[in-house]
């Protein structure tokens, strides 16, 4: 037995190094497959390793200084040093505040009244309030932490200059957050799982779906059958939308029975304006099926697209708090804008007047992807 046992293991040993050559040289030929292996992880790292920062500094604040006094734009400009607001303009009232934080315009907002000026002369307590966009629990906490100590810390100065009256009984910073009071995580996450999961599924599903037709051949069956290449795109794109929308109405109702999240705003609105999301995602597996081979590398590329999705757009990590590089690379993904919507609609409860402009760019994103995408997937067929 040991000795049959001997030259067979010699004639499988043999056998060995000859098949892990060839798979290192149709790996080598393979230069998507490669590329993923080698490059991607070393840009991918290089990217997210600079760009994701959990310290939250520089949110936009708008300022409604309604005592325009020197000891009011003291105040201000204590908050502003801080390095955590940083003002970008004056609000005219408070209903423009609130539309400002409504819109996504600020992230927070510092209200001064008018007799600010007039209690710290006469020794009562003067009350300022800030006012933080809570939907995106981090940079809230990072804002009223930053409120809380600079407020004391500013208090602590006028009662040095007031002959050592108690700092409390000076400045009294009161800070409110909206739109989610308790600063529950699962009220921010789970609205931006809903274009997560768009995302990733209508990618993967389109890509992988084209890919198997022409692994098995039926897609150039259906090539040169009489249907246009409208018709077909049309007929391979619509079952998908129908999809992306019944994924999208589970995840809401779940997200509402199992953690409370509230409906604010328009829903009808929301289903409209996630038409162009789906699209430009589908366009997106649409030109991956044409630089996919097989399923695998289907994926694969699927996968890539799903991290900067997940990092860059705002859905895990707040976009204040990221390089400038990296806000720019965020800006060329449809779910930074789609998250706007989302949570405006959702959370905030404001309307169209608030949210054309991503509107606008989600319906560019879509027809300049599907564009592209149809145009090289008709030359690819070949």
């Amino acid at each position: 037995m040991s000795v049959a046992s001997g030259p067979l293991a010699r004639l499988r040993a043999s056998a060995f190094w000859p098949m892990l050559r060839k798979e290192f040289v149709q790996m080598r030929r393979d230069r998507l497959t490669l590329g993923m292996m080698v490059v991607l992880p070393a840009l991918q790292l290089a990217l997210f390793g600079y760009a994701i920062r959990t310290e939250v500094r520089h949110l936009p604040t708008v300022v409604l200084d309604e005592s325009r006094t020197q000891q009011s734009r003291a105040l201000v400009e204590a908050l502003a040093e801080s390095g955590t607001f940083d003002v970008t303009r004056a609000a005219a009232s408070r209903a423009d505040v609130a539309a400002a934080i409504g819109a996504g315009e600020a992230r927070a907002a510092i209200v001064v009244p008018p007799d600010y000026a007039r209690a710290l002369k006469r020794g009562r307590p003067a009350r300022v309030q800030v006012l933080v966009d809570a939907a995106e629990p981090s940079g809230s906490s990072a804002a009223i932490a930053a409120a809380a100590q600079v407020g004391a810390a500013h208090g602590a100065e006028l009662a040095a200059e007031r002959a050592g009256r108690p700092a409390a009984w000076t400045l009294d910073v009161r800070v409110r957050p909206w739109y989610n009071p308790g600063l529950r995580s699962a009220v921010y996450i789970a609205p931006g799982l809903v274009g997560v999961l768009l995302s990733l599924t209508m990618l993967l599903i389109m890509s992988m779906a084209i890919v198997r037709e022409r692994e098995r051949g039926t897609l150039e069956q259906l090539i040169v059958t009489p249907i246009g290449k409208g018709s077909l795109m049309l007929g391979k794109v619509a079952p998908f939308v129908v999809v992306g929308y019944v994924q999208m109405s589970v995840v809401l109702l779940l997200g509402r029975l199992l953690f409370g999240v509230p409906a604010r705003g328009s829903l009808p609105l929301l289903y409209a304006l996630t038409f162009g999301f789906i699209l430009a995602n589908l366009g997106l597996g649409l030109l991956v099926s044409t630089l996919a081979r097989t399923q695998a590398q289907a994926m694969q590329v699927g996968f890539f697209f799903l991290l900067p999705n997940i990092l860059l757009s705002g859905f895990m990590f707040p976009r204040e708090a990221m390089p400038a590089a990296a806000r720019w690379v965020g800006l060329a993904l449809p779910l930074t804008y789609y998250l706007r919507v989302l949570r405006g609609v959702l959370l905030r409860g404001v309307g169209l007047a608030s949210l054309w402009r991503e509107a606008v760019v989600l319906l560019v994103f879509a027809v300049a992807i599907l564009a592209v995408s149809v145009r090289r997937f008709s030359k690819t067929l070949d």
